[in-house]
């Protein structure tokens, strides 16, 4: 009788250990999937940026936000990095970790591809050559225009101070230089020798090289450099808004198509496991909603329909010159802004 009573208790305990594993197992995988389900629940990417898109994204963000979240259930957290786009560029090749970049032009993307983090063909993975929105050269001056600038002869005059920020770090520079490169070769019926002159007359007027534009849109508005900032356009409408009775804008007769340029990093989206949020977030800038925030923060929209909604904003008669004019982003660097290029030889000597 003993010998039942203990064989029925070691069976019990057998069973009740059994039970306990199968519990504890259920339970650990409750707990793994209650994990994986926190982290599928949010995901997190990073847009590195130049100097001027501050507000662009800021609003921007929240948009996406709600898109995705409608779309998938998740949510998003984006985080901003700004700076001279040139210097964003490097950055991101020498480690600073981003899923996207939304760079003031091609040429910096383009170095990011080259340190191996962005595959070939980047160009053609979103509509108009990954350019959702575009931008000018404008000059903002101070109200009334004391100085009467009219046009990029007026900034060679002994009597004007310029603000324009460093063509070596930072994009909206090298829009800049370029829109008045482009004026020099009309003017001088292309005539090299001549053009320099009139860029390093130019240069030789600018106060101070800022690292990039907001930077430069500092000295002039926030420490009253200089009587013109030769500015994106979205850049000059933001301080119009911000002093209404300080500023005012003037066109030039001639400028430059800003593009500014997006991509997906894929080294970085491959291995954060990314992709899928990082190509939406960009894919989704050319939506009409999209698009209207890019207005609103003064940024011409790509989507012409949308673009027509702000005829009252943009001079959309303005005459401009193109990157294709220079040859591409390629030859345009290498001739004027690599070491020992153009604008190299041209503020050497100013």
């Amino acid at each position: 009788m003993k010998k039942n009573v203990l064989l029925n208790f070691s069976f019990v305990s057998v069973i009740a250990i059994s039970l306990l594993g199968i519990f504890s197992c259920n339970k650990s995988n409750s707990d793994a999937n209650d994990k994986k389900t926190e982290v599928s629940e949010k995901v997190s990417i990073t847009n590195v940026s130049y100097d001027p898109t501050r507000e662009l994204y800021a609003n921007y963000n929240k948009l996406f936000a709600a898109h995705w979240k409608e779309k998938t259930g998740q949510d998003v957290e984006i985080t901003q990095s700004h700076g001279g786009s040139g210097k964003q560029a490097l950055e991101v090749a020498n480690g600073l970790e981003a899923d996207v970049v939304t760079l003031a032009l091609e040429y910096d993307v383009n170095a990011v591809k080259n340190a191996g983090l962005i595959e070939d063909g980047w160009v053609s993975e979103f509509p108009l050559d990954s350019s959702p929105y575009t931008s000018t050269i404008v000059f903002l001056v101070r109200k009334g225009n004391p100085k009467n600038i009219l046009d990029w002869d007026d900034l060679i005059r002994p009597d004007v101070g310029v603000i324009t920020p460093n063509p070596k770090t930072s994009g909206g520079a090298c829009w800049n230089y370029l829109a008045a490169w482009a004026y020099g070769e009309r003017k001088f019926g292309n005539d090299e020798a001549q053009v320099k002159e009139f860029i390093r007359q130019i240069y030789a007027n600018v106060l101070v090289l800022d690292s990039g534009a907001r930077g430069a849109t500092n000295s002039f508005v926030q420490n009253k450099q200089g009587d013109v900032l030769l500015a994106w356009e979205n850049e000059a409408f933001l301080s119009i808004a911000d002093y209404p009775d300080d500023y005012e804008i003037v066109t030039p007769s001639l400028s430059i198509l800003a593009q500014p340029s997006v991509a997906v990093v894929d080294e970085v989206v491959d291995r954060r496991k990314t992709r899928e949020v990082a190509t939406e977030y960009l894919n989704y800038l050319y939506s009409e909603e999209a698009q209207r925030v890019a207005g609103k923060n003064f940024y011409r929209p790509s989507n012409k329909a949308v673009l027509a909604e702000f005829k009252d904003t943009f001079n959309l008669d303005i005459n401009l010159v193109t990157i294709a004019d220079f040859g591409g982003w390629d030859a345009a660097h290498e001739k004027h802004f690599s070491n020992g290029g153009l604008f190299d030889q041209i503020y050497d000597k100013k």
